[in-house]
């Protein structure tokens, strides 16, 4: 997978060739690959205008408005796609269902379009990944490890089933697990940041810190905007400050500050991208007091209660200790 390369050597092709839904679709897929979905948005977009009856492809169109949350044009597709004379017969327009059902939350339903997916040709690799990953938001793990696994016997190159594997890995703790099905992902597909995250969150949990934000660096590099990114950045240094303050007594070293800083400066960028998450104003907060930022840290710890009111008892008690040394608060 070499989404770049591809889309150069695409943009070489004189424009009555680029401007075909088959080129279209190229250009959509490789977009998706590297996780920049606005712009597989507008290639997909070009390919159904160009080609109003095809089908091949609406698999990954579809999904990209998944990752968009785009409900109406999702729902705009799915009804454009079984109005077709053979949308009826094709894996593609029963994935486009499928993740119409998905992203309302509709699992049931999702799950059985999937499956016709897979009834229609059960050779459709995407359609067994999909329905893996909606077995996992239904969390029956056994089953999607079980989808996951089938999408990989049917190719052992599809990224995307590797990548599943290594969430649910991650999500039971099993992280030695979990790191071999992500470095199996980006091995496949090394152009695509989310992968990058992922396994440096992994790195991160098994204690490689350093391994950790080297991966999570190449996932900037790749995705300077991701708030995903920024934000494990910013747990792995706070680890390591913490780490380094094992050895250095209750007083912070330079070090510490240094690290404890950089974290400060990524909470600040993720919140900027996503000012109403309570979790980034909690973390922002315990960083704050930990660099003796006394009326930053409460004011951060009050927004993190106002924004997440219901869920305040753990805000409220970091609040109380503030003037305490020794807190050492987890995120929520």
């Amino acid at each position: 997978h070499m989404g770049s390369e591809a889309l150069g050597t695409l943009h070489t092709l004189p424009i009555h060739h680029f401007e075909t839904a088959w080129v279209q679709e190229l250009v959509g897929r490789a977009y998706f690959e590297m996780a920049k979905y606005q712009e597989a948005s507008q290639a997909f977009a070009l390919m159904q205008k160009l080609s109003p009856h095809r089908t091949a492809g609406l698999d990954v169109a579809s999904t990209v408005l998944w990752q968009l949350s785009d409900r109406v044009g999702l729902c705009f597709l799915a009804h454009s796609v079984t109005s077709l004379a053979e949308g009826r017969h094709s894996p593609e327009a029963w994935c486009v269902v499928g993740n119409c059902f998905s992203l309302q939350k509709e699992h049931e339903p999702a799950l059985k379009a999937f499956r016709r997916a897979t009834q229609l040709d059960p050779h459709f690799t995407y359609a067994y990944t999909l329905c893996g990953y909606e077995y996992m938001a239904n969390e029956d793990l056994e089953k999607a490890i079980t989808l996951f696994r089938t999408a990989l016997q049917t190719n052992a190159r599809h990224y995307n089933a590797w990548y599943g594997l290594g969430s649910i890995y991650l999500r039971q703790e099993k992280y030695v697990l979990a790191e071999h099905h992500y470095r199996r992902a980006l091995g496949i597909n090394p152009q695509n940041p989310v992968l990058y995250c992922q396994l440096g969150n992994v790195l991160y949990r098994l204690g490689k810190c350093e391994e950790a934000l080297s991966m999570l660096e190449l996932a900037a590099a790749k995705a300077p905007a991701n708030p995903q990114v920024r934000y494990t950045r910013a747990e792995v240094l706070e680890a390591m400050a913490a780490a380094e303050g094992q050895s250095s007594g209750a007083e912070l070293s330079a070090t510490q500050r240094r690290l404890y800083h950089a974290s400060l400066k990524e909470l600040q960028a993720v919140r900027a991208a996503v000012p109403k998450e309570a979790q980034v104003a909690f973390r922002l907060g315990g960083v704050c007091k930990r660099l003796g930022l006394r009326d930053q840290a409460l004011r951060y710890l009050t927004l993190a209660y106002d924004l997440d009111p219901k869920d305040n008892s753990q805000v409220k008690n970091a609040i109380e200790r503030l003037d305490q040394p020794d807190l050492d608060e987890d995120s929520f």
